[in-house]
């Protein structure tokens, strides 16, 4: 069976839609399984105004009948609220009678950082809306829709993605060892979704400050996958090493710079000696340094992923740009923003980590119905407990 998702729309335009292929029949889903996501997508101090106006719920256009997937693509349908102040400027149909300075609101002041400046160079426009409405983090919402939909057919599996802020604004968080588990119960309840009360503080400080000049803020989110099976993955082709995907996945968000996996950067300042991860009677490890895979492969350790993500491109104090049309200097284009997107980034860096699990978990395991891939799985894990000593648990 083939995986694959891929997203349409518009920041402003009439909606934004994401199409789900290769979701085996009979799994229960619901559309309060996916808003649930979307909501959480919403949520964040520090976010602007834009999240005052949308209301995120998806319509299905395909795919799921009588509360369970017909194993053909999945198609869902979220309507940007927006739409109706922005219905000239986006309309697909050429104007009756074009304005010959164009249609308002373009932008011509590419922001630094952005995808303007590249994009309207690459597709011969000079009005840079045409790239950063599609640039813009707004088409994520779509991608938070479709992972909900392989959150829930991980769970079937007891596999369980969170995720909570590490750092924001220079302010680095300390959580209790280990993170509490369901993390997103927790993390769901600051405002910033951090786990230590103290830096929670600090870091609202910081973001008020930073709107208060006119700035923007980056930070750090730590994901976290519980339950994976040993072996998804590959050590086999370069396209197929886990760790590879999962990096193109992350890095593909909005504003995302870096992705580690485990120690990530700090493996190449340690000996050998304190990174590996020493194997333990029952194929257990002693410490989880590796962040759950090795050689491409998942380990059966927890997943544990870091994304960071720079501050946002446009700032109310805009930087120095040069005009499309002049071709002289002028101060950067001010659209609509937030301060910060990091709380919101983790709930799109789950989806995209739930997406490519499920894309792995299907290549190895198959299956056109939920029940047959549940029958693949459990012989499957049968193997590996016969392979492991005194029928301990991998």
């Amino acid at each position: 069976m083939t995986f694959r998702f891929t997203t349409a729309g518009e920041s402003h335009g009439r909606g934004l839609v994401g199409i789900l292929e290769g979701i085996p029949a009979g799994l229960p889903v619901s559309a309060a399984d996916v808003d649930v996501e979307l909501k959480r997508r919403m949520g964040g101090y520090g976010r602007g105004a834009r999240m005052k106006i949308e209301s995120d719920r998806i319509e299905w256009l395909a795919g799921v009948r009588a509360g369970e997937t017909l194993g053909s693509p999945i198609a869902m349908l979220v309507w940007n609220r927006d739409w109706e102040h922005w219905q000239d400027v986006m309309a697909p149909e050429a104007d009756a009678t074009p304005d010959p300075q164009g249609r308002r609101r373009q932008v011509t002041r590419p922001r630094p950082g952005h995808a303007d400046l590249a994009g309207s160079l690459k597709y011969d426009r000079l009005d840079a809306r045409d790239i950063l409405e599609r640039a813009s983090a707004r088409e994520t919402v779509a991608r938070v829709a479709c992972g909900a939909i392989c959150k829930k057919l991980l769970r079937e599996f007891n596999i369980e993605i969170g995720s909570h802020v590490a750092e924001l604004g220079g302010v680095v968080a300390h959580p209790a060892s280990p993170i509490p588990h369901p993390v997103n119960e927790i993390a769901d309840q600051s405002p910033v979704r951090c786990l230590d009360k103290e830096a929670e503080t600090e870091i609202i400080m910081r973001i008020d400050a930073a709107k208060a000049a006119g700035d923007t803020l980056g930070g750090i989110v730590e994901v976290i996958a519980l339950g994976v099976p040993v072996g998804l993955g590959s050590h086999v082709s370069w396209d197929r090493k886990l760790d590879g995907r999962l990096a193109q996945a992350l890095m593909s968000i909005p504003a995302v710079k870096g992705v580690e996996l485990g120690l990530g950067f700090e493996a190449a300042r340690r000996k050998g000696s304190e990174v590996h991860d020493e194997i333990m009677p029952g194929f257990a490890r002693a410490t989880n340094r590796a962040g759950g895979t090795e050689g491409g492969m998942t380990t059966g350790e927890p997943l544990v992923v870091r994304v960071a993500m720079k501050p946002i491109s446009t700032l109310m104090s805009p930087l120095k740009t040069v005009d499309l049309k002049t071709g002289g200097p002028a101060q950067a284009q001010s659209e609509r923003s937030d301060v910060t997107a990091v709380p919101a980034m983790g709930v799109i860096a789950e989806a995209m980590l739930a997406i490519v699990l499920t894309e792995a978990l299907l290549e190895k395991f198959g299956g056109d119905a939920l029940s047959e891939l549940k029958r693949n799985v459990d012989g499957y894990l049968a193997q590996v407990r016969a392979r492991t000593p005194k029928g301990a648990a991998s």
